[in-house]
């Protein structure tokens, strides 16, 4: 009954809630893992980091992508939502080799609608990472 009313009311804009828990990987700077507002979740970029070991993800893309997408769905899980409520995603990689790789893992994470996105490549991410995805999630 509790979790059900706090998710209410930070749906509703009421409260904010300290996105952080073991399943988030803790901030590598002076920023939040998400912000609230106003029924609208602000999810900051998530890269491949481990949560249990702090450690990054390295190797295979799509075993990086999948840490990242399972980061982001801490995250939404965190304030009450899921993917399904992410209308708005940035792709970010360090090679548009990785393109195909990454769309297949991340596509795996929807089923059917999919959110508004744009996928840059970039020259460094941090920690050295090679994706980073964020997202704009709303309740529908």
């Amino acid at each position: 009954m509790k979790e059900s009313l706090l998710i209410l009311l930070l749906v509703m804009g009421i409260c904010t809630l300290e996105a952080q828990d073991k399943n988030i990987p803790a901030p590598i700077a002076p920023y939040s893992p998400a912000v609230l507002v106003n029924g609208t979740l602000y999810i900051s970029g998530q890269i491949p980091i481990n949560p249990e070991n702090n450690e990054m993800v390295t190797g295979k893309i799509s075993e990086q992508t999948r840490q990242v997408m399972k980061n982001l769905g801490s995250v939404l899980k965190s304030y009450g939502f899921d993917y399904s409520d992410l209308v708005k995603c940035t792709v970010y990689m360090t090679d548009m080799a990785n393109y195909k790789t990454i769309n297949e893992v991340y596509g795996s994470y929807f089923e059917g609608n999919f959110p508004a996105r744009e996928a840059i490549q970039v020259v460094k991410l941090p920690k050295n990472a090679d994706v980073e995805i964020s997202g704009i999630a709303v309740k529908h």
